[in-house]
């Protein structure tokens, strides 16, 4: 029997792999069908970004995760599965889509560490279908990588997932998986050089200020004559680099600004990325124990602490805040009694982002094994927070305020696996990237009360602090 070491921590029974590779292929013959087998391994401490700067392709699907407060990162890279669709029923299929491949997998090595077995990435966008017919990611993407590496602290899992067949050469599997360790292991000390010379770029407005700020006005005599509650209007802004725009540059520069937002990135295999650092966590499932942010509200940091502490002091007090808050709990605790949770809200608290802080009242609950984290997705997206209240009239009179498609801005994307564990982010503070060009959006919500200068004064903070990260 041979165990391979891999520098210090990552030990591979290759022989034993060899044997069940072997009786999965000759059960695979027999029945003339295909298994999946998720490896899972412990190797040494790598920065998932790395990974994902030496392994993604442009060609292939690839998905970035990180939070830096928790201690985690998450690097998914190509596909053995996917599926991509449109319409209505895309949370529905998705569900379908994993209850699929779970019947269908075989896991070998380690599966009780962190991030260990399969995990499905996933996006979607904002609307179930686009109105702009070139917009270049599918109305929901899922997919099971190839190569999966995260962390959880100090610990670094590595998850191999492969597609077995009567033709495939269980050697070359073998070979393979020698040659991805190998080179894993010889990233570990590695750091890039990122050169911090900002790039010179040509920016172009979607909207005008008086566009942006006469959409307020006229949503906010729909409000006054009770057809809305609340709208969130977003903005765009078209940026243009003298050259590509560096993808693990962008990443890195948005985990050191904002260290206490979900880091992210999702490409499409033709190109494109959508990335972003958003503060707003949908749903968590950590062994059935649910946890949501309601999170709407919001006032710029002061420039000294006092002015910080007088603007948290304002946002507080602030009975406009308080009501743009209380419809996003309200919806949420609704939501989830409708599907049988009990929730519990928590304390509300302040979550303070480098340039901007907002109302968070974090919202708990116990999920039932028989309810999988895309029925809960189905029922929240989109909250209050990024669409308004009533939800479908607010979804209405976006389309025909905003002149530019949301796509996955505002919408929810992140992992599960196949416990019914799930981290979903909302898409928000997030820009397109496609070569030289990017597209980036920010929004804001408007409720009774709200001034057209000051929504449109914090819109453009939002889009200061993404561009600061991509140029």
């Amino acid at each position: 029997m041979t165990m391979s070491p891999c520098r210090s921590r990552c030990f591979v029974d290759y022989e034993d792999l060899h044997q069940l590779l072997l009786a999965v292929q000759e059960k695979c013959c027999e029945n003339h069908s295909q298994q999946i087998v998720s490896i899972s391994l412990q190797i040494d401490f790598i920065d998932p970004l790395v990974v994902l700067d030496k392994f993604a392709q442009a060609n292939t699907l690839n998905f970035y995760f990180e939070n830096r407060s928790k201690g985690e990162a998450i690097a998914a890279i190509d596909a053995v599965t996917k599926l991509e669709i449109t319409g209505k029923h895309r949370f529905s299929k998705t569900e379908d889509f994993i209850k699929d491949c779970l019947t269908n997998v075989i896991n070998f090595g380690n599966t009780n560490q962190s991030f260990a077995g399969m995990h499905f990435f996933s996006c979607f966008s904002f609307f179930d279908q686009h109105h702009q017919a070139d917009y270049p990611f599918p109305a929901a993407t899922i997919f099971l990588p190839k190569l999966q590496v995260a962390v959880k602290n100090s610990s670094c899992t590595l998850v191999v997932n492969n597609l077995i067949h009567g033709n495939i050469n269980i050697q070359t599997i073998l070979r393979e998986l020698q040659n991805k360790v190998k080179t894993l292991q010889s990233l570990a000390d590695y750091s890039p050089n990122i050169e911090i010379s900002p790039s010179n770029f040509n920016k172009t407005k979607i909207n005008s200020s008086h566009t942006f700020k006469h959409s307020v006005s006229s949503a906010l005599e729909k409000i006054a004559s009770n057809h809305l509650r609340k709208i969130v209007l977003a903005d765009a802004l078209d940026v243009r680099a003298y050259n590509s725009l560096n993808l693990f540059k962008s990443l890195n520069n948005l985990r050191q600004l904002h260290p206490n937002c979900y880091v992210f990135s999702t490409s499409n295999g033709k190109g494109q990325n959508f990335i972003g650092a958003s503060p707003e966590r949908l749903i968590s499932i950590q062994e059935q124990q649910l946890i949501t942010d309601a999170l709407a509200g919001s006032a710029p940091r002061g420039k000294t602490p006092n002015e910080d502490a007088a603007n948290a002091k304002n946002l507080v007090n602030s009975n406009k805040e308080k009501h743009e808050h209380s419809l996003v709990i309200d919806f949420i605790t609704q939501r989830l009694s409708q599907l049988g949770l009990f929730p519990q809200i928590l304390a509300p608290r302040l979550r303070q982002l480098s340039n901007i802080q907002h109302l968070w009242t974090p919202i708990t609950a116990v999920v039932p094994v028989n309810i999988h984290p895309f029925k809960i997705l189905s029922q929240l997206h989109p909250t209050p927070a990024v669409a308004g209240a009533p939800r479908d009239i607010a979804c209405a009179e976006i389309r025909r305020y905003e002149n530019f498609e949301r796509g996955l801005y505002a919408a929810p994307l992140g992992w599960v696996d196949g416990n019914g564990n799930c981290e979903f982010i909302v898409g928000i503070r997030s820009a397109l990237i496609d070569g030289d060009h990017a597209r980036l959006y920010a929004g804001a919500g408007i409720v009774a009360g709200s001034d057209p200068d000051k929504e449109f004064a914090e819109v453009q903070l939002k889009l200061q602090a993404l561009l600061k990260a991509l140029v």
